[in-house]
């Protein structure tokens, strides 16, 4: 994984301190909140309905075993025992108290992590494939080119205050696994009709009130350009982004104001200008960054493999997990094992103290110590040997992390909503409960299939409902809490953007209304599609009926 030279780790200790001497002069009144807001965001720190929320970097989802035991840590103690897996595959702690801050930014130092340009209006944590590096269907491992990112977009001094919040994501694989669509830029690797490994560059997707799909402005950039490419689109961006109104400041508004093709040509013509610059990445650096992540000491396929079967037939329980909650590994002999964070009456990415110290032991027993947040607010370990999976079972069992229902309807993306954010119409967290309770049948849920849910406190859409197969959006009408259900969303190759089907539902309507969409999804679809097929098959109507009884 990522690793820090001594620039990095003396870059982010002065950060700390400096971080430290403003929370001072902030206490003591010499700085006014207006004066504090934009330091504080800077390193990544909110203010939310009850109190501060810190959101920690974790880039690209990566976590070794002694950073999860310092999140552990900083969980007890300046937190309320647990934090929060964040779509952007960081963790989020909802009760720091502020004169506390500077001391848990240095706990995170300690163990080379950071809360640096987790907000603010500048380059986001770079997101990716969960699965980067371990998975089949992988062209090349993207994780390098993530870190170039990263390094090349920390305090970059041009981007330090573009119009509005950017974010990047990047997949090596043949299958879109990190939502690259919905992105600011979104980079994917490909092959040039040379043989050459490069890039194909999307931008201007996101969600929140513009939900935008982001489009293709180049097909093919090479690794060496790759950066001068990204230069070139932020400097149109950040010389020609909305500052005036935050609702038209990000880049998709830019471009879909400009055209695809005028907004191509501008960054062609920048693109020009910056190619042949020391930006230019010399293979020697790639080189460098590619052996972070060199693989793992495989064992010998006949050694690290075991028949399951025998186990399987024992232990149902198990059979259950091993179908639902591991998947295919690149190198035989071994699995990838999916954790959910989604156990019945735990809000959606919510994770304990004590969880993430047995994560950390079952990741040193078993996954080379190292860990992986995910994009659906779940987490990964990527090297299991198949002879452990059951061992590692009951480890995750004991621990509450052995849901298995990964892919599944109850497996869903919920923002914090009302329960914690102030920018919330509605809460989120009781709905997922809601729907939770409703959909406990396991067997109900696997014969569903893959049913994407996804859940929204506000329109800015922390929770994707966009794009969800079912997308739910919390409103407020009048002082009372009221959800809007959106169908037809997708975030992957087959990206789509779902649209309403009806009026808002009051609170304690919207789990019966799932209900009822899942009911019809069953009785409409052939051959056991899924539900966003079946939906593009037949359309909203039936399930307008489902909801509302009138077509």
């Amino acid at each position: 994984m990522y690793r820090y030279d001594e620039d990095d780790i003396r870059i982010v200790r002065e950060r700390v301190e400096q971080f430290r001497d403003q929370v001072r002069r902030r206490l003591s009144g010499e700085l006014s909140e207006d004066e504090f807001r934009p330091l504080r965001l800077q390193n990544g720190l909110y203010h939310q309905r009850h109190a501060y929320m810190l959101r920690v970097a974790i880039p690209y989802g990566m976590l070794s075993s002694r950073q999860l035991r310092q999140l552990a840590y900083i969980a007890r103690r300046y937190d309320k025992g647990y934090g929060h897996i964040s779509t952007r595959q960081n963790i989020q702690f909802n009760w720091p108290l502020l004169e506390e801050v500077p001391d848990l930014l240095s706990d995170l130092a300690d163990v080379e992590m950071h809360a640096i340009q987790t907000s603010g209006n500048c380059i986001r944590n770079v997101t990716s494939d969960a699965l980067a590096g371990v998975a089949g269907d992988e062209l090349e491992d993207p994780r390098p080119y993530c870190e170039l990112i990263r390094q090349w977009s920390t305090f970059h001094p041009e981007f330090a205050y573009l119009p509005r919040k950017f974010k990047i994501a990047v997949t090596g694989a043949t299958v879109d696994r990190a939502a690259v669509a919905f992105h600011d830029i979104g980079l994917r690797l490909v092959r040039s009709d040379s043989g050459e490994v490069g890039f194909q560059v999307i931008v201007g997707g996101g969600l929140g009130r513009t939900p935008l799909i982001g489009q293709v402005v180049r097909e093919f950039v090479s690794k060496r350009d790759i950066l001068s490419y990204c230069e070139a689109v932020l400097r149109v961006y950040n010389l020609g982004g909305d500052r005036e109104n935050k609702y038209k400041a990000r880049i998709k508004i830019q471009l879909k104001t400009a055209g695809i093709d005028a907004f191509r040509a501008a960054v062609e013509a920048e693109w020009d200008r910056v190619r042949d610059t020391p930006i230019a990445v010399p293979e020697a650096e790639l080189d460098r960054l590619r052996a972070f992540f060199e693989p793992p000491a495989y064992e010998a396929a006949s050694r690290a493999a075991k028949s399951w079967d025998a186990e399987s037939a024992v232990d149902p329980e198990f059979a259950r997990w091993l179908r639902h909650n591991t998947s295919e590994h690149k190198v035989p002999g071994y699995r990838v094992v999916h954790i959910s964070l989604k156990a019945p009456g735990v809000p959606p990415g919510d994770i304990t103290a004590d969880q993430l110290d047995a994560l950390a032991a079952l990741s040193d027993s078993y996954s080379f110590g190292e860990a992986r947040t995910t994009h659906q607010q779940n987490m990964v370990l990527a090297d299991v040997a198949q002879r452990d999976l059951a061992d590692l079972w009951r480890g995750l069992r004991d621990a509450g992390l052995a849901t298995p229902n990964i892919g599944t309807l109850t497996d869903m993306i919920c923002c914090p909503g009302l329960d914690f954010c102030s920018l919330a119409n509605a809460g989120s967290i009781a709905v997922a409960r809601r729907i939770d309770e409703t959909f406990q049948d396991l067997d109900e849920l696997y014969d569903l299939g893959e049913v994407q849910l996804k859940l929204s406190g506000c329109i800015n859409a922390c929770g994707h409902h966009h794009i969800g197969h079912i997308g739910i959006l919390g409103i407020n009408k009048a002082g009372e809490e009221y959800y809007q259900i959106m169908l037809g969303g997708a975030p992957g190759d087959d990206a789509s953007l779902g649209r309403w089907i009806g009026p808002a539902v009051a609170q304690d309507e919207i789990a019966p209304a799932v209900d009822r969409l899942v009911r019809r999804y069953v009785e409409q679809r052939a051959n056991q599609e899924r539900f966003i097929d079946t939906y593009r098959r037949v359309g909203a109507e039936p399930f307008k009926e489902a909801v509302y009884g009138i077509a």
